[in-house]
């Protein structure tokens, strides 16, 4: 082989990586500078917006690692984060399954159902607030004369309530997004597979857990992942719903971070939970991908 020849082998492997380039540099711009940024205002004890703020070194991080308003918060979070993936993941994986079987309208129910994913989240939260509110919403009058209820509830009233009431409302909103994710793997299923079970005596329940769930799994890896960091960022439901309210039951880490750095005006202690944050997220995610991967392809 010629010095020639090799040249050209080494410019077209290397053609892909620099035509990538550009835009994985802006990529990791747009990620590392406000990282850093976050973890430069987390050194600083920062009260006013725009001010340098005095050296801290690691005092926000002692502070905030020993407050008890952080790990409630957290602990809230991970409730948040729980209920959100049982929830979606259901939902989802019912609405997949109805939209892979072929019956009349099936084309628009598809189209359909990516609506309330579309949404603007302002839209969702006035559409909700009104559904549930005790005087004059629709779902109260519904519950009372299917006998459920005698009188109305305040859905935003109590802590257990408020926090249930937002996993639904937040699920209603995100589990189209992973049911057209689960319909695009379902749809990937070769037929035939089914066909042969089928003529072999299995029955749907039987063939669903031999051969959808199976293979449905490298799917519901990634949006597992996908979903738990995506749920554990969510602040615009819950803030425009209870603020975190009611008595700081539904204040999630996001919405501590919010009030910590616009409402308390406490910048640093505010980068400092980011970057805790991140790094329990980092870890999060590594630990899922781990344990959920499938055999042999652990990290």
């Amino acid at each position: 082989m010629t010095s020639k020849t090799i040249r050209s082998a080494r410019a077209s492997r290397a053609l892909p990586y620099l035509l990538l380039a550009p835009a994985l540099g802006l990529l990791a711009a747009t990620l590392i500078i406000p990282i850093v940024s976050a973890i430069g205002i987390s050194l600083r004890d920062i009260r006013v917006i725009g001010s340098e703020g005095a050296f801290a070194g690691a005092d926000n991080y002692i502070r905030v690692l020993s407050d008890p308003v952080f790990w409630r918060a957290l602990g809230t979070s991970a409730i948040w984060v729980i209920g959100n993936a049982v929830v979606q993941t259901v939902l989802a994986l019912v609405a997949a399954l109805i939209l892979d079987q072929r019956f009349p309208g099936v084309r628009i129910a598809r189209v359909w159902i990516i609506l309330t994913w579309i949404i603007p989240t302002v839209v969702v939260v006035i559409i909700w607030r009104w559904l549930l509110s005790p005087s004059g919403g629709l779902v109260n009058p519904l519950l009372i004369q299917l006998g459920l209820i005698d009188r109305p509830v305040g859905f935003f009233a109590n802590g257990p309530m408020a926090m249930t009431s937002l996993i639904l409302i937040n699920s209603w909103r995100w589990f189209p997004f992973v049911a057209v994710m689960l319909l695009a793997a379902l749809q990937r299923i070769p037929g035939d597979v089914y066909e042969a079970a089928a003529v072999d005596g299995a029955n749907p329940l039987q063939r669903f857990r031999a051969i959808t769930w199976p293979l449905l799994q490298p799917t519901l890896l990634v949006l597992t992942v996908m979903g738990t960091l995506l749920s554990f960022n969510v602040f615009d439901v819950i803030w425009l719903l209870t603020a975190g309210g009611p008595a700081e039951a539904t204040q999630t880490l996001p919405v501590l971070i919010y009030q910590t750095a616009f409402k308390a005006y406490r910048m640093g202690d505010a980068a400092a939970m980011s970057v805790v944050a991140s790094v329990l997220m980092i870890g999060l995610a590594l630990a899922l991908l781990n344990t959920l991967a499938p055999k042999g392809e652990k990290a």
